[in-house]
C-alpha cells in the first residue's frame, strides 16, 4: 500500500500525463483507445443527451447539420491551457502547455446512406510558440483525422491517423487538442427550437476521473443556416474518490470545480464550427485516505474556432 505522500506523487504524475498536452484534467484523452490499424487511433466519444428547457420564440424548427457530400471547409482550431499543481506546502509546479494552432481542411465523404456525416480532416502546418514542440510538429503536417457527426451536430467518434514520421510528443499534442475540442462541441436537440431557446447537453467525460459534464446552450442569434449559441459548462465528478491508474491506491476528491462560458458559431452547411471561443477553468484538491497529504491544482483551458 502506498503512503500518502507516495500516492500524491503518483497522482501528480498521472495528472501531468493527463493535462500536460491538453490543459484540462477533465478533458484529457483516455488511455483506453481502440486502434483500427498500426497508426490510426480511434478515440471513444461518449453519447450526448439533449434536454430542452425552453423552446424559444416562434418561428421554431428542428436544427439539423447538413453539409453537402464532397464539400470542403477550411478552419483553424486553437487550443491553450494553464495548469498549476502543488503538493502540501511545496513550491507550485507549472504544467501549462503552449497554444496550439491547427489549420484543418475538412472534406465530407460522399455516397453515404447513414444519416451521420463522415468528415475527413487533413492537418496543415501547426503553429505553437514552444520551440521544441514546434520542431516536433513539422512532421505532423499532412496527417489525417476524421469525425462522425450526427444530424444534430453531435460527434460520435474521433479518428486520428498521424504521419508515420510524427514524434510521440507531437502525436500526443494533436490527440489532446482534438479531444479537448470534441467536448466543447455544441449539438442541437431533436425538437423544434427558436431564438432564445435553452437546452442542456449531458455527456460523460472520461479521463483519469469520470466526470458528468453539463453544457447549457442558448440560441442567441440565427441568420439563415448560421447560428450563434452561447454556452456555459459545468463538470462534476461521478465519484467522490479517484482510483489511480496503477489500481494500487486511491485519493479522496475534496474539491472539484470546473466551469466556463463562451460562444460557438455554427453553419449548418459546414461540418466544423465557423467561429467560437470557450474558456473553462477551475480548481481541484485531492487528499490521501489518511488525510496527511493534499494535492491542489488550478486549470484554465481555451478552445477557439475560426473558419
Amino acid at each position: 500500500m502506498f503512503s500518502g505522500r507516495t500516492a500524491l506523487v503518483a497522482a501528480t504524475l498521472a495528472l501531468t500525463s493527463l493535462v500536460s498536452a491538453c490543459g484540462s484534467g477533465g478533458d484529457a484523452a483516455p488511455t483506453d483507445v481502440a486502434t483500427a490499424s498500426a497508426t490510426e487511433v480511434t478515440v471513444p466519444v461518449s453519447a450526448v443527451t439533449a434536454t430542452v428547457l425552453d423552446p424559444g420564440a416562434e418561428p421554431r424548427q428542428r436544427v439539423t447539420v447538413h453539409p453537402p457530400n464532397g464539400s470542403e471547409q477550411h478552419a483553424t482550431l486553437t487550443t491553450s491551457s494553464q495548469v498549476y499543481q502543488q503538493i502540501d506546502d511545496q513550491p507550485q509546479q507549472d504544467f501549462s502547455t503552449p497554444e496550439l494552432r491547427t489549420p484543418l481542411t475538412a472534406t465530407v465523404r460522399g455516397e453515404q446512406s447513414d444519416p451521420a456525416v463522415q468528415v475527413d480532416l487533413t492537418l496543415g502546418s501547426i503553429g505553437t510558440p514552444d520551440p521544441r514542440l514546434s520542431d516536433a510538429l513539422k512532421e505532423s503536417e499532412g496527417s489525417s483525422a476524421g469525425l462522425t457527426v450526427t444530424p444534430t451536430g453531435a460527434i460520435t467518434s474521433l479518428r486520428i491517423t498521424p504521419d508515420p514520421e510524427s514524434r510521440d510528443i507531437a502525436r500526443s499534442a494533436v490527440e489532446q487538442a482534438f479531444y479537448q475540442s470534441v467536448y466543447r462541441t455544441v449539438s442541437f436537440p431533436d425538437a423544434e427550437i427558436g431564438i432564445g431557446a435553452v437546452w442542456t447537453l449531458r455527456q460523460q467525460v472520461m479521463s483519469g476521473i469520470a466526470l458528468d459534464q453539463v453544457t447549457t446552450a442558448t440560441l442567441r442569434e440565427r441568420d439563415g443556416d448560421r447560428l450563434t449559441v452561447d454556452v456555459s459548462v459545468t463538470q462534476t465528478p461521478e465519484s467522490p474518490v479517484w482510483d489511480l491508474p496503477d489500481k494500487s491506491s486511491r485519493l479522496n476528491i475534496d474539491t472539484y470545480v470546473m466551469t466556463g462560458t463562451g460562444t460557438m458559431v455554427v453553419d449548418l452547411n459546414q461540418p466544423l464550427p465557423v467561429g467560437g471561443d470557450v474558456t473553462v477553468g477551475g480548481h481541484q484538491s485531492y487528499r490521501d485516505p489518511n488525510g496527511t497529504t493534499t494535492l491542489r491544482q488550478t486549470i484554465t483551458n481555451r478552445v477557439q474556432w475560426a473558419g
